[in-house]
């Protein structure tokens, strides 16, 4: 018995977008790094992963450290919208602010689970990435300088008091991604340390 024109003619496969194939690519590369580490991701490994081939990967990221920082910016764009979202339905107290703050960088660290802090660290190793990771950092501390500033009593935030801030973000977040404290903790003990700093100011 022949099978059915259906069964015998494969659909076409759709031709994605540039910026649709990135997305793929990313999203593939996050579960690669999720399920095998930050140390198996390669480009030739990712093409494999995505059912692409490998001109395709090094076209959009070109090398491994290219890849390291899409992943980076493509974290730090999902934290950027999350907490301008939250920030626009907040209330206007440097509570309401903090609150929102500290929930959105301790949730999208949480939702990244494990797998941001090995990009973090890998982009650590290299002056390049590293540089990337210092201006995105740049970036969310001069808008916490803005948002917060107004709250403070000389209408100013010293910027080692917002670099503290983030570094006690940082590890916050990756102390409730490893289980040390929950989430909740994280939140409410970093927005204490905001609500602390612009005190201080």
């Amino acid at each position: 018995m022949s099978s059915s024109p259906s069964a015998a003619v494969p659909s076409p496969r759709r031709r994605l977008s540039r910026a649709d194939r990135l997305q793929q690519l990313l999203a593939q590369a996050w579960q690669l790094v999720r399920e095998e580490g930050t140390e198996a991701l390669s480009l030739g490994r990712l093409a494999e992963q995505a059912g692409v081939t490998k001109p395709v990967v090094y076209d959009h990221f070109g090398t491994r450290a290219g890849l390291l920082a899409a992943l980076y910016r493509d974290f730090d764009q999902h934290q950027g919208v999350v907490m301008d979202a939250a920030l626009a339905a907040s209330g206007p107290t440097l509570q309401d602010k903090a609150g929102v703050i500290a929930q959105a960088y301790v949730a999208c660290v949480q939702t990244q689970g494990r797998e941001i802090p090995g990009v973090i660290a890998a982009l650590a190793g290299s002056p390049e990435l590293a540089r990337i990771k210092r201006e995105y950092e740049a970036i969310f501390i001069e808008q916490c300088r803005t948002l917060l500033a107004p709250f403070a009593r000389a209408g100013a935030l010293p910027t080692a008091g917002l670099w503290g801030m983030l570094g006690a973000a940082e590890g916050l977040s990756y102390a409730a991604v490893n289980g040390d404290i929950t989430p909740q903790q994280a939140q409410r003990e970093l927005a204490e340390i905001i609500i602390a700093m612009v005190a201080r100011a």
